[in-house]
């Protein structure tokens, strides 16, 4: 589904991505690991167009490197922040709303049932509907974020930091979401932190550091890696599983 080649981020002339590639096929989850500073973010916002990059990017066997972000939306991208960004002053319901604006020609009913859908993911929201967004918790604006990328019905949803400063039994449910999403054969690229959680729950990971791939494989033979392990896994005894 995506598949990016050699990409490259520099600000002001010093390198941030240097030549990463990496693919997601479609109903995969994918995960990218790495500390502070790795690229990580700076890696989505190429992929997503918000900021000049260089190297390839395909996504459905079409070639949309020099694509704006309004046409890679269109064809059915999409990306939750890590400030999550939406509009304070206005409902859960009315955020949501504006989240399947480029579905508006489907008409007003069906924009409510991708709504009713997006809420029976997120049970919370439901309970929010009508509150302003800003006086959400962390979690229910997570929650909502990744509701209102949703309802641009997206083949792939790029995650950047899901889990940020949000409490244990929280990420679990966020993440419980995220795999719920891969069984409506929707692609996840998430990049994370934490990760053990993002390990448990994704096909296939990556390890990011200094923007540049340092090891990358089945996410199971990466939570085994002696390297990962030490530097973000920890050991059995210091650390517990975070989902299961």
């Amino acid at each position: 589904m995506l598949e990016a080649c050699e990409v490259t981020v520099a600000y002001g002339g010093i390198p941030a991505v240097h030549g990463v590639s990496l693919q997601v096929a479609a109903g995969r989850i994918v995960s990218v690991i790495g500390p502070n500073g790795a690229g990580k973010t700076s890696l989505l916002g190429a992929l997503m167009g918000v900021q000049p990059a260089g190297g390839t990017i395909g996504f459905l066997g079409r070639d949309i490197t020099r694509l704006a972000i309004e046409a890679r939306v269109a064809l059915g991208m999409s990306l939750v922040p890590e400030k999550r960004e939406l509009f304070a002053t206005m409902s859960v319901a009315d955020n949501l709303l504006l989240g399947g604006f480029r579905r508006r020609s489907e008409g007003m009913k069906a924009l409510r049932r991708s709504a009713e859908e997006v809420m029976a993911l997120f049970p919370r929201l439901r309970e929010r509907a009508r509150q302003a967004a800003g006086t959400l918790s962390g979690g229910e604006r997570q929650m909502l974020a990744m509701g209102r990328a949703l309802m641009g019905r997206p083949s792939l949803l790029m995650l950047d930091e899901p889990s940020l400063g949000l409490a244990p039994l929280v990420v679990r449910d966020i993440f419980r979401a995220v795999q719920a999403l891969r069984a409506r054969d929707v692609a996840i690229l998430l990049v994370e932190q934490n990760a053990r959680a993002a390990l448990e729950i994704s096909d296939y990971g990556y390890v990011l550091e200094g923007g540049r791939v340092a090891l990358e494989g089945p996410s199971l033979d990466l939570a085994k890696d002696p390297l990962v392990v030490s530097a973000y896994l920890g050991t059995k005894e210091g650390k517990k599983a975070l989902l299961f």
